[in-house]
């Protein structure tokens, strides 16, 4: 929290007036679209195909007088809406954690103390404080300003920024806004749904989030399969009517098909797995905004970077002075010396009266160190120039009771030396030491002051004539670790780009220690703004340091990337980041020293400001994404013999043509679903993901060599599983046999193909590295319920099969083990032709 001392008269609220506004007007928050009871995703639930066709078989059952197969298509019905309702709960909590965690804080003056509270606090008749960089978050009126001007674009659509005080004919700010410089105390006089933005937000509640591309992909997935388990729907149907002349009997084998068909865990699936993402990077801390988010880290080919803060500590050390008249540099044991006192002096007046930039926090902290009279309160600013200019500078005015003046300026060297009443021969020796501190990698900035009577300002600074005085030369070291942070981004394949409004020099110098290639050259803010696009393009390409930037110049930047097709994370914290962020694929801000206007515009917030979670979160994309696919390649290879073992014995006219019916298929739904999405979201990463290249966002889910692996795998299976009829048939199996062989020998293929598919390159025994608890728990829980359905008598009876011999059930293991780990095969010659 930046210092503030609290002027008398501002007092805030005691605790009794607090009560009384919150009963009168209640809390700064707009009201939530309608938001889902346990009874509304219920109701959900029971909408989905699987769900209706059980609820429609369950009833031709209990039409037919099929009474126990009826409550168990019941306690089927309640056991997968379960399984949905936890999985939901489980999405939607982390969610909700999410948001929380999202939910702003701001400063407010009570009982003349400056306390930090929820956004949503905020009473009106409140006294609150907004500095620099920070979303305004009430609608009120200005009591006390300093240097404080606002971005309204998003109540007005303007970009520019409007300066405001007590004393304008508008000096009402909004909730919604950006406190772009300065600092302001403003009364709160609206909250909630009265303030604009509240107005605003009412209109848009119900407005939905539009889908990401994965999502898109796997919707057209599902309504394909959708519309391919209608059509065998009807051909069974058909097909066993004619066989039969039995209507529901033929009804009763397309149903089973249609429920064998639907990939309904997909959906389900995606769900979970992105919303658990979030959940667990939040734990890392890692603030994720949308879930889908996470989707799109494990794709990010670009990461663009400021320096300051990010690359660097943000801690500014003030290590030289150099003082022009005495033509000396001093070093931090010298900061005392009377020769520095008027230098100190400006540098300290040319900043914010109460400072919140770490450098300007510095430099009022060597002025309180070293001179000998604070002439602070003595004097008060009666003009301003902000920070403006390509390079920027900043003018302060200040006056004291007897009309004396200080008009104090700094910014980039460049800048001040443009202003300063200098031979050129002078700027040009300055000039040259200013670039002697940058190659060492400092940050360096000029001093000035100058002259004026009257009132009749310049409009612009620059047309001051100004003094030159000296330059203030701080050290703001990389961040410790950083190298190694570096070093992991380039080894996944991604390129970093630094964009930065500091000098070329200084940047050059930093990125090297920081350990980011190629920065043997540097692009300056205004070329780029010069170049047409198809130039610019091949410019960001070929360039990895981008200096001197403003806004525009970043977003132009961020642009060119995304035109080349690559999938851009931008990382900032300040005010002049926002617009950048904004426009990158992913825009990362930092939690300790983003600003508010950064947070609100990125994506993604990480909370310590260690770069390094952002590696975390790619590898969280990757494990995601990567495991997502996996879990769908194992739903469409167990899918495949189970429709095909459900149609093939009626179409090729075999003894037992009902090999299974509902119930058997709704049992391996109930296997097959948590397999997927609770298991597979719960796989550890992979050990050479993060050595691999980055995935294009624009590559559909799964590519046509990893669909039609899948449909072999699946066919393969099905094979073993025919093998495994015919194997009992012949030796005089009934169909009570026949059906138990079958049955085990798929429930054992498909705990196989769960084990197998946890990697497509490494092999399973290199995958039990990889502990997950929830393989080994569900899959102890479906050998003993398929032992259970077995040898359990009433149960056995139940599901019509008998128990099978020893051989028997090795017979059914080796047949298994075969048909699903061929695969391994294929994985050791994939890793074979990768190493040689």
């Amino acid at each position: 929290m930046s210092p503030f001392n609290i002027p008398e008269d501002l007092r805030g609220l005691t605790e009794e007036e607090l009560r009384t506004s919150r009963e009168k007007f209640g809390f700064n928050e707009i009201r939530k679209a309608h938001k889902a009871t346990s009874a509304d995703v219920l109701l959900d639930i029971l909408k989905e195909p699987m769900l209706i066709l059980l609820i429609f078989i369950a009833v031709i059952y209990v039409a037919t007088g099929n009474y126990g197969e009826a409550v168990f298509m019941f306690v089927a019905l309640i056991a997968v809406s379960g399984i949905s309702l936890y999985q939901n709960n489980r999405s939607r909590k982390a969610l909700e954690a999410l948001k929380k965690l999202n939910e702003p804080l701001s400063k407010v003056i009570r009982n003349s103390q400056v306390k930090q509270i929820p956004t949503r606090e905020i009473a009106v008749g409140d006294l609150c404080i907004t500095e620099e960089g920070e979303m305004i978050n009430a609608d009120g009126s200005i009591l006390h300003s300093n240097d404080f001007s606002v971005n309204e674009s998003a109540l007005t659509g303007e970009s520019f920024s409007i300066f405001k005080d007590k004393d304008s004919v508008d000096n009402y700010i909004y909730s919604g806004t950006i406190a772009v410089s300065g600092l302001a105390v403003f009364k709160v006089e609206r909250i909630g749904e009265a303030t604009r933005m509240g107005k605003i937000g009412l209109s848009v509640l119900n407005i939905r989030e539009e889908k990401s591309p994965l999502q898109v992909q796997i919707g057209r997935f599902v309504r394909m399969m959708a519309i391919v388990g209608i059509i065998i729907f009807l051909l069974v149907c058909v097909v066993s009517f004619y066989n039969t002349g039995n209507f529901v009997d033929s009804l009763l084998n397309g149903l089973t098909l249609a429920m064998s068909v639907l990939p309904e865990e997909i959906p389900v699936a995606f769900t979970t797995f992105m919303a658990l993402g979030a959940w667990k990077l939040m734990r890392e801390g890692i603030i994720v905004k949308r879930s889908s988010i996470v989707e799109t880290l494990g794709s990010t080919t670009v990461i663009c970077t400021d320096k300051t803060g990010t690359i660097t500590e943000n801690s500014m050390q003030l290590e030289y002075f150099y003082e022009y008249r005495s033509d000396k540099t001093f070093d931090r044991d010298e900061f005392a010396d009377s020769r520095l006192s008027l230098l100190i002096s400006y540098a300290m007046w040319s900043s914010e009266p109460v400072p919140f930039d770490p450098m300007e926090r510095t430099l009022h902290r060597i002025y309180e160190e070293t001179q000998p009279h604070d002439l602070r309160k003595s004097y008060r600013l009666f003009h301003e120039y902000p920070l403006e200019g390509r390079p920027p500078m900043m003018t302060h005015l200040f006056e004291n009771h007897n009309k004396e003046r200080i008009i104090a300026a700094k910014g980039a060297p460049e800048a001040i030396l443009k202003v300063c009443t200098l031979p050129e021969s002078e700027k040009s020796r300055i000039q040259t030491l200013t670039e002697k501190f940058g190659h060492e990698g400092y940050r360096v900035l000029g001093v000035a002051g100058c002259q004026f009577e009257g009132s009749d300002f310049p409009t612009r600074q620059q047309e001051f004539r100004f003094d030159f005085l000296g330059l203030t030369v701080f050290y703001d070291p990389p961040k410790k670790g950083i190298k190694e942070v570096f070093q992991h981004i380039y080894e996944a394949g991604i390129k970093v780009k630094v964009i930065t409004g500091d000098n070329a020099d200084t940047t050059k110098a930093i990125a090297s220690l920081a350990g980011i290639r190629q920065t043997d050259t540097a692009v300056n803010g205004t070329e780029i703004m010069t170049y047409e696009e198809k130039e610019l393009v091949e410019v960001v390409a070929h360039n990895t340091l981008f200096t001197r930037m403003f806004p525009d110049a970043k977003v132009a930047v961020i642009h060119a990337l995304k035109k080349r097709g690559e999938e851009v994370a931008m990382l900032g914290d300040g005010v002049n980041d926002g617009p950048a962020l904004k426009a990158a694929h992913i825009g990362v801000a930092m939690g300790n020293k983003g600003t508010d206007i950064a947070k609100s515009a990125a994506g993604l917030v990480i909370t310590n400001d260690d770069l390094g979670k952002l590696i975390t979160g790619i590898a969280a994309g990757r494990r995601i994404y990567l495991n997502l696919k996996k879990a769908i390649q194992y739903i469409i290879s167990i899918h495949i013999p189970v429709i095909l073992t459900v149609s093939l014995p009626l179409f090729l006219g075999w003894a037992f043509p009902q090999i299974f019916t509902p119930v058997h298929v709704i049992f391996l739904e109930l296997v097959m679903g948590p397999t997927c999405s609770i298991v597979y979201e719960n796989e550890p990463i992979e050990k050479n993901v993060m050595q691999q290249p980055p995935r294009k966002i624009s590559h559909t889910f799964l590519s046509f060599k990893e669909l039609t692996i899948s449909i072999i795998q699946g066919i393969i299976i099905t094979a073993g599983v025919l093998l495994a009829y015919q194997f009992a048939f012949q030796n005089g199996g009934s169909e009570e046999k026949t059906r138990a062989m079958v049955f085990c020998t798929l429930i054992l293929a498909n705990i196989f193909l769960s084990f197998t598919n946890r990697s497509f390159f490494y092999s399973v025994f290199d995958s039990f590295k990889n502990r997950n608890s929830l393989l080994a728990g569900i899959t102890f829980l479906v050998l003993l319920m398929l032992f259970t359905i077995l040898y359990v008598k009433p149960v056995s009876l139940f599901f019509k099969v008998t128990g099978l011999s020893l051989t028997e059930i090795a017979v059914s293991f080796l047949i298994a083990v075969i048909s699903v780990l061929w695969f391994e095969i294929y994985k050791l010659l994939k890793r074979i032709n990768r190493t040689g």
